[in-house]
């Protein structure tokens, strides 16, 4: 099978991306469709199953064309993307509810009476602090009755692809184990669903897809679909895995005690696991099952933390006409100049709340500032916040898994390419940081389970761990770790005391 491909469909929120691989890593051939969106009102955002399906379609017809005669060698096709939302359809595969996903927040309320019920359920059980199908179930049943009648299954968003690539019958639509967690809705330890939760808020199983493993072969390419995109019939379709634990794949996360920190637009930081301990402690920790089965994701995510880096540097920072990359690296060069703290500016970054521990309430805020300080100052108490909470999620991670070697992260995402904030994260954390050769990581994972689904790769650690490897390597400076730790406690407490503030601003704005 030496001239076999395959092909990995990686569905974001503003973008359907398909890449194609062959047996060596290399990606041969890759398409961008842009994914439409409607936000008619504040905390509003609904995406059409059907315009959303439309693009994934043309997508894959952009890119089989970009094959070319190669197309007839793609073998299997995996799938990957965002991992929180909430969908249901028909029997027919109707789109009833639109995809909601976690920008669309009309659920809220819901979500925080489910968590003052269910918070350790969730955490314990389901793994997470942060659940998205539970509540949003509940919406959906309480505003739209009528509608939801019409369900036969709620479904993640690669779940409903597969289905209708497939032509599946609805009664055998899936969704792989690393989705489960943020549904809220399983039992982590044993890939099932709860009945404990499932039970609390009246939802009957039977409307759930079918827990699969993330190599799983969930249908075929139907003949029809294949002709439209230019694929031969019967390509197997393979469950893939949420881009998260997909990139954990493709980045070689694969041993207990590996870790990763993903500087993206929801950055997180995820450690292999054998075993799921709640953090019961401090709520800064939801687990995320692996692409292998009997491992986990022990992770942590700040919402739209890389958001909120691109929104400021296109705000405050960017020239007219200016790349954004030159921006960012020029705001980073100044930055590296100022001293730990800032000469004085903190920043809480949680423009879009905290996620772990759940509190919608807070918000941005830098403090401390005077005449003396600089855009470059701003920026630089952006990051250190970022990286103090990232930093405190990694301590519980120390405590809970005390038997493992937590001294190294890899570092992949925009954020692996600013020298100042990788050094900031080891100087801060007091661990080594790496940054890695690829930049794929999620859409190689998605092939890598592809291959491995069809028998093309036996052992998907040691494919893994043979296509990527550090290009760079920042240690910690021991001196600057305490001057860090005061601010990083700060911070910490300033996080929860302020709380009463934000609620003020955001009640006196109604």
């Amino acid at each position: 099978m030496g001239d076999s491909l395959l092909m990995a469909v990686d569905l974001g929120t503003s973008f359907i991306k398909v890449g194609v691989y062959n047996e060596e890593s290399e990606c041969i051939a890759e398409a961008v469709e842009a994914v439409k969106d409607y936000r008619p009102s504040p905390n509003v955002f609904i995406q059409k199953g059907d315009e959303l399906f439309a693009s994934v379609i043309a997508c894959l017809k952009k890119t089989t064309g970009e094959l070319g005669d190669r197309a007839k060698d793609v073998e299997a096709m995996s799938f990957t993307g965002q991992m929180s939302g909430f969908m249901g359809v028909s029997r027919d595969w109707e789109d009833i509810t639109t995809w909601s996903c976690s920008l669309d927040a009309r659920y809220i309320p819901y979500a925080e009476r489910q968590m003052s019920v269910l918070k350790r359920a969730f955490l314990e059980t389901a793994g997470t602090n942060f659940p998205a199908m539970a509540p949003k179930f509940e919406w959906y049943k309480t505003e739209f009755p009528d509608e939801n009648k019409k369900i036969a299954k709620y479904l993640m968003i690669s779940g409903y692809v597969i289905g209708k690539l497939g032509k599946l019958p609805v009664d055998d639509a899936v969704i792989d184990r690393s989705y489960t967690a943020w549904t809220g809705l399983s039992d982590i330890r044993n890939d099932s669903w709860s009945d404990e939760i499932c039970d609390a808020i009246k939802l009957d199983k039977k409307f759930l897809p079918r827990i699969v493993n993330s190599n799983y072969i969930c249908g075929k390419l139907d003949t029809e679909m294949a002709r439209e995109v230019g694929l031969k019939s019967g390509i197997p379709l393979v469950s893939g895995a949420g881009d998260k634990v997909a990139g954990c794949l493709g980045a070689a996360i694969v041993t207990p005690g590996e870790m990763v920190f993903e500087a993206g637009s929801y950055g997180e930081i995820s450690c292999c696991v054998e075993e799921y301990r709640p953090d019961l402690e401090e709520s800064r920790l939801d687990v995320l099952s692996a692409a292998i089965p009997k491992y986990f994701y022990a992770t942590h995510f700040v919402a739209g933390s890389g958001i909120t880096l691109d929104w400021f540097v296109n705000n405050f920072v960017r020239k007219d006409g200016e790349d954004l990359g030159r921006a960012f690296a020029r705001i980073d060069e100044k930055s590296s100049l100022l001293s730990p703290g800032c000469d004085g500016v903190m920043a809480i970054g949680l423009l879009g709340g905290s996620s772990m521990p759940l509190d919608g309430a807070i918000r941005g805020l830098w403090i401390g500032h005077n005449w003396s300080h600089r855009v470059e100052h701003f920026y630089r108490a952006l990051l250190e916040s970022f990286t103090y909470d990232f930093a405190l999620a990694m301590k519980s991670i120390d405590r809970l898994y005390p038997e493992y070697d937590l001294s190294a992260v890899n570092m992949i995402g925009g954020g692996a390419k600013s020298p100042l904030w990788m050094q900031m994260f080891a100087d801060v954390t007091g661990k080594t940081f790496r940054s890695l050769n690829r930049k794929d990581v999620s859409m190689w994972g998605a092939a890598i389970l592809a291959g491995n689904a069809i028998g093309l790769f036996k052992d998907m650690k040691e494919v893994a761990k043979k296509h990527v490897s550090p290009v760079s390597e920042y240690k910690p400076d021991a001196g600057l770790a305490g001057k860090y730790a005061k601010y990083m406690n700060l911070y910490r407490e300033k996080v929860v005391e302020l709380r009463p503030l934000y609620e003020q601003i955001q009640n006196v704005s109604k």
